[in-house]
């Protein structure tokens, strides 16, 4: 698609396409439009890329997918040249990642930062997009790509007094990105879910009293984190391309981490028709 096509002649923009976020998924919509040889420019609400992993900065923050499967796959130069060093990458490790292939590919040019996108609306006879930003911008594309996720609007806690509370409220979606020194204090942590189970551990490190608010118990499988051996990151470079044909076959897109790939196998049946022993069996398994 082209600003001037036979459908809607006449038609005019700014740009061909509207991005809105630069995590993973708006640099690579960013670099595929590039490709395509169409003009677009990027919004993003933070003061650098990484969209989830700009944001969620807390104690602990570490994804629970292998970071040689959690990579862009579309570059098997890029896999070779960036080496990753834990097993299960950390918070700052996918960050360094994502600006390490931002400024490779030449990207960080077309995305305007600290510009929250506020307000959009689509122009039907001429088929075009007008965004409007908070930084007072005003342009116009047949195409916007939402590349914000389903991370990207915090959830504030509906629970009486939280406003009045008179200490300090932090939280994961949105951690102070100077960090947060814990030391002497007492803490309460709201929720086990992937963010609390995270950042418990490391909090009880240095908090005096550590408090726990937990609604419903969920499983929680074991962290495999740990340093990548050199040789062991030579080998899993080697193997990319069959890892990556196997991701693309697998319905949880991850390979290698069996306790993640499991809870997808197709032929384990409906859990609630399994015996309870069995369910405690598979689990043990994985």
């Amino acid at each position: 698609m082209t600003r001037d096509d036979e459908t809607h002649e006449g038609r005019t923009a700014d740009f061909d396409v509207v991005v809105v976020g630069a995590g993973f998924a708006g640099l690579y919509a960013l670099h595929r439009l590039r490709e395509l040889g169409l003009s677009a420019v990027a919004f993003e609400a933070g003061d650098g890329v990484g969209g989830t992993w700009y944001w969620n900065r807390y104690p602990g923050a570490r994804c629970d997918v292998e970071s040689i499967e959690y990579s862009f796959s579309f570059s098997p130069e890029i896999e070779q040249e960036w080496d990753w060093t834990d097993l299960m990458p950390s918070q700052p490790e996918v960050e360094r990642y994502l600006n390490f292939v931002c400024d490779r590919l030449d990207l960080r040019r077309e995305i305007r930062f600290s510009t929250r996108v506020t307000r959009m609306t689509f122009d039907e006879p001429r088929a075009i997009w007008s965004v409007e930003t908070d930084a007072g911008d005003v342009v116009t594309a047949p195409f916007v790509i939402a590349a914000t996720g389903c991370l990207s609007a915090p959830l504030e806690p509906d629970i009486p007094g939280v406003s009045s509370f008179e200490g300090v409220s932090l939280y994961t979606n949105r951690f102070p990105k100077e960090g947060f020194d814990f030391t002497g204090k007492r803490v309460g942590v709201i929720g086990t879910g992937s963010s609390g189970v995270q950042c418990i551990p490391v909090i009880a490190e240095q908090a005096d009293r550590l408090y726990v608010f937990q609604r419903s118990a969920a499983y929680t499988f074991p962290s495999s984190a740990r340093p990548l051996e050199p040789s062991e990151l030579a080998e899993l470079k080697a193997m990319y391309p069959e890892i990556r044909r196997q991701q693309q076959a697998s319905p949880a897109g991850a390979v290698r981490l069996s306790a993640f790939a499991a809870l997808f196998q197709p032929s384990r049946g409906e859990i609630l028709d399994t015996p309870y022993e069995e369910q405690l069996r598979v689990l043990d398994e994985h």
